[in-house]
């Protein structure tokens, strides 16, 4: 999969609403609040299946009720449609 040039991110990154670009333009981030840590920890499940499927994983963390992503390509050193994709997903998922 190839890297995404500057025009291409920002057409992306337009349709997502929790994502911001890093300033290297290598990564996008998020943070999601939950009513708990039930709630984030289904969401970080069902997250983790649909990157398995896609043999794509996130950076991650967890605290109580807040999860923080990072989404990039190493393999193609930078951003490419799968981070895209998958952020698309946890944006539906966390609803």
């Amino acid at each position: 999969m190839s890297k995404l040039n500057s025009q291409e991110i920002q057409k992306h990154t337009v349709k997502l609403k929790n994502w911001e670009i890093s300033q290297d333009r290598t990564k996008i981030t998020a943070s999601y609040k939950f009513k708990d840590f039930k709630q984030a920890w289904a969401f970080m499940n069902g997250c983790a299946l649909k990157a398995e499927q896609m043999q794509h994983h996130p950076e991650w963390s967890n605290v109580y009720n807040k999860v923080d992503v990072e989404l990039t390509t190493h393999d193609a050193g930078g951003l490419t449609e799968k981070d895209f994709e998958l952020a698309s997903f946890m944006d539906e998922f966390s609803k």
